[in-house]
C-alpha cells in the first residue's frame, strides 16, 4: 500500500485492481517455490481482470520470482527492484545500504541490480525479518520494537552508507523511528522513483490513460478482508471495502 499510495499521486486516472495476499503473508520468510505459486495465482487473477499492466510492489517477489514468470502473461509487468536499480545506481554515492527481507537479501537482488549499471558501487544488505511484523501489529512505538530497529540501524551505520534503501514496502512506515537513529536524508523509499518510472514507461508505450476522471479502485484480499482494510488504511484510505478473492 505504500507503493499504491505513491502510484495514485502520480497516476490518479488509471483504473486499479489491487490484490493483497493476506492469507500467505509475510512473503519475506517463504521459499522460492511458495512465492512462485502465490505469484502465479495472483497473476492469473489479474489476467481474468484483463489488466494492461501489473505492478509488482513487493520487493521479495521482484527479487525471487520475476525472472521465472516475466514472459508468461499478456500484461506488462513492472517489478520494483529491477525498475529502480538503474535510478539508484545513478546516485552520486559509492556506498549504498539496503534494509530488506531475508528472501530479498538472500538473492542479493538490490546488489545485483545496482551493480549491473554501476559495478563500482558497494552495496551492503541487511535482513530485517522482524520489521514487517512490527508494522503489521502496530508495535512501532513499543520499546522492544525500537531496540530491534536500533540494532539493525547501528549495524548498518558501521559501514557508513551514503544512502539506505528501504527495500520492503512496509519499511517506509518506520521512517519516524529510523529518523531518530540516523539522518532522514539517508533513507530512500524506492516507491517514489518506481511510480515515476512506471508513468514514463506507460506513456512511452502509449498505454497511459487519457481519461480526465479519477480511475476506479477495486481491492481484493486472499483472507480476512476486514483485517486487510484495517492494515491497509495505515497507508492509504480505501475507496471501497475489500472483497475476498
Amino acid at each position: 500500500m505504500t507503493v499504491f499510495s505513491e502510484f495514485r499521486k502520480v497516476l490518479p486516472n488509471e483504473n486499479c485492481v489491487y490484490f493483497g495476499d493476506t492469507k500467505n503473508m509475510p512473503y519475506g520468510e517463504k521459499t522460492k517455490e511458495q512465492l512462485i505459486e502465490f505469484s502465479k495465482r495472483a497473476f492469473e487473477f489479474f489476467e481474468e481482470q484483463n489488466v494492461k499492466a501489473v505492478v509488482m510492489a513487493c520487493n521479495t517477489t521482484s527479487a525471487t520470482v520475476y525472472e521465472d514468470l516475466k514472459d508468461n502473461y499478456s500484461f506488462k509487468l513492472y517489478p520494483i527492484i529491477q525498475s529502480v536499480s538503474k535510478i539508484i545506481a545513478g546516485l552520486p554515492a559509492r556506498k549504498i545500504g539496503v534494509f530488506a527481507t531475508p528472501a530479498t537479501v538472500g538473492v542479493h537482488a538490490y546488489a545485483r541490480g545496482i551493480k549491473q549499471f554501476d559495478p563500482n558501487k558497494e552495496v551492503v544488505e541487511i535482513a530485517c525479518p522482524e520489521w514487517v511484523k512490527i508494522v503489521e501489529n502496530k508495535q512501532e512505538n513499543s520499546p522492544d520494537a525500537f531496540l530491534q530497529i536500533k540494532e539493525k540501524v547501528s549495524r548498518m551505520l558501521e559501514y557508513s552508507p551514503e544512502y539506505i534503501i528501504l527495500g520492503c514496502t512496509h519499511y517506509p512506515y518506520l521512517l519516524k523511528q529510523l529518523s531518530e537513529l540516523a539522518d532522514s536524508k539517508l533513507f530512500i523509499n524506492p516507491a517514489v522513483d518506481f511510480v515515476n518510472y512506471i508513468k514514463s514507461d506507460l506513456a512511452g508505450r502509449d498505454m497511459i490513460s487519457d481519461s480526465e476522471a479519477k480511475g476506479f479502485e477495486h481491492f481484493y484480499a486472499s483472507a480476512s478482508p476486514e483485517k486487510f482494510k484495517l492494515a491497509a488504511e495505515m497507508f492509504y484510505h480505501l475507496s471501497e471495502f475489500p472483497q475476498k478473492m
